[in-house]
């Protein structure tokens, strides 16, 4: 057992001033501590405090970093108390200017950096990590974190923030996570220029040198953690859809960027559903971006458009696709294998507007990080078409979102079905309050992985996320779509996710994919598994 300051140095068993007189004198506490035995409300009053003196949001997340470094289990009591108001401070929007300058505000390294110059040994470095049983690694190469393009190995800012959310939220206990960087290199020039950047100083491998590190990195986890979920995250169009299709049949993974978001979307179309009284069979879809996550979002809402009544061939013809050229046509240059069922016989079309005015959407999805796409112009001509026209710009961080919600809402008159990537403040239109919806994939995710986590599946497949797609949408309540809401509060994220979580497992469960025994109770066996992050 440690003894002394080997506690108060542990993140995981420090209780900083909550330790008890009777702890002190067993634990070898006494002098290390003022002699005054702080309760846990005195302790989050006192960091609350203290983050109110926190003059910007970067501040903050670089405070509740070291918080977390310190006393994991106050971090994450406060972040389950709080979630509305410090999720957009350790994640998104936050975590995206601390990607930029991660190297300027690193103090105390978390997670694991496996560098291109450790093929070969990428299992010894896996090994180094002191927990045996890791159970969940959010993994990425940095080269596309979120809108921001090329962070190199300053993208670790994106894992650890993850898996504080899978933590807080989702309730898997924190020992059993583990971010991880693949650093092979950075073709941001300011970051090769910067004296301050902690990676590799030379461009990025790609091709069969990057697919071998990359496998080596797969295999290494299988064999030092067989009963661990590979998350890829932010990782860049050109290679996110070949990795999963690489790993999806072969490990237990999956791409939050493309089956997250999904998830998330295909909740909010069947939120906007109950609003409008339609079904998804009957919507028309514009997706303002062809890469990776509109595809996962098109793929999974044709999926659900099968189980109501539609062919596949049939669903496809609801769904276009936009990319930098215009509209996705067959006769567009350099088509991908999963953007040509998408590939409708258009004419040519660059613009947007001309797009809603010659598809007549029912829904515009953002997901190109371009700021502003959806125009005043856009925007008056969806709702022009639709009594209720369902506008998603979700892409991240704030700044690069295609519209925000006011824009939505002031041009529409009201009428505008809205959820966004990243959050916007409520704000009132001609005397009704409309309350932004956030359709951020932590809705998502933490519920999968902490089912995966109980269950110990084998696999992950689109199914459970089209099941987290239905319990999130079912779960909100019709007070919340009186004022807008598509999804369950923020504030009420935490009890949200542990009821997908146990109809995810239920599905696992179903499906034969789970390495446990079935329990009689699903429901009260993985509410005993969540994490607990009381000192009791």
């Amino acid at each position: 057992m440690p003894h002394g300051r080997d506690i108060l140095n542990n993140p995981r068993l420090n209780k900083g001033t909550a330790f008890t007189d009777q702890e002190r004198e067993a634990l070898g506490l006494q002098g290390l501590l003022p002699d005054g035995v702080a309760s846990p409300e005195a302790q989050v009053l006192r960091v609350r405090r203290q983050l109110q003196q926190c003059t910007t949001d970067l501040d903050k997340y670089v405070y509740l970093n070291e918080l977390a470094d310190h006393n994991e289990r106050l971090f994450y009591r406060l972040m389950r108390q709080e979630p509305a108001e410090l999720m957009p401070l350790v994640y998104t929007p936050t975590v995206g200017e601390a990607c930029q300058k991660f190297g300027h505000i690193l103090r105390r390294p978390r997670g694991l950096y496996v560098g291109l110059n450790r093929r070969g040994r990428v299992r010894q470095v896996l090994e180094n990590w002191p927990e045996e049983d890791v159970r969940l690694i959010v993994v990425t190469d940095g080269e596309r974190i979120l809108g921001l393009g090329d962070q190199g190995v300053c993208g670790m800012g994106i894992p650890i923030g993850k898996l504080a959310l899978y933590s807080a939220f989702g309730g898997v206990p924190p020992h059993c996570t583990l971010p991880v960087t693949l650093d092979v290199g950075t073709n941001n020039e300011a970051f090769l220029e910067d004296p301050l950047y902690p990676g590799l100083r030379h461009r990025r491998v790609s091709g069969p040198e990057y697919d071998d590190f990359v496998e080596e990195f797969v295999q290494a986890v299988q064999q030092a953690f067989p009963r661990c979920c590979i998350q890829f995250e932010d990782f860049t169009n050109r290679t996110a859809i070949p990795l999963l299709d690489r790993y999806r049949d072969r490990v237990c993974c999956f791409n939050d960027d493309i089956q997250g978001t999904a998830a998330v979307a295909v909740a909010g179309m069947l939120g906007a559903c109950r609003i409008r009284g339609d079904r998804l069979r009957d919507h028309r879809i514009v997706f303002y971006g062809a890469g990776s996550a509109a595809i996962g979002i098109a793929d999974l809402c044709c999926l659900q458009m099968t189980r109501e009544g539609l062919s596949m061939a049939e669903a496809r013809t609801r769904c276009f696709l936009m990319n930098s050229k215009g509209l996705v046509t067959p006769q567009t240059p350099g088509l991908t294998e999963h953007q040509r069922p998408y590939a409708h016989a258009n004419p040519p079309m660059r613009a947007l507007l001309e797009v809603v005015q010659a598809v007549k959407p029912t829904a515009i999805v953002g997901v190109s990080t371009v700021a502003g796409a959806f125009t005043a112009e856009v925007i008056r001509e969806m709702a022009r078409l639709n009594e209720r026209p369902v506008i998603f710009p979700y892409s991240n961080p704030t700044s690069k979102s295609e519209c925000t919600a006011r824009d939505a809402i002031e041009h529409s008159d009201g009428r505008a079905i809205f959820a966004s990537g990243s959050p916007f403040p409520p704000l009132h239109h001609r005397g009704k309050l409309f309350v932004p919806g956030q359709g951020n994939n932590v809705y998502i995710y933490p519920a999968v992985g902490m089912a995966v986590y109980c269950t110990q599946a084998t696999r992950v497949t689109d199914e459970m996320f089209l099941r987290a797609a239905e319990s999130l949408a079912g779960q909100v309540t019709e007070e919340d779509l009186r004022v807008g809401l598509i999804y369950p509060p923020v504030a009420e994220i935490h009890p949200t996710l542990v009821n997908e979580a146990v109809d995810v497992a239920t599905l696992i469960f179903d499906r034969g994919l789970a390495r446990v025994p079935r329990p009689a109770d699903i429901g009260a066996w993985l509410r005993a598994q969540v994490y607990d992050p009381s000192y009791a």
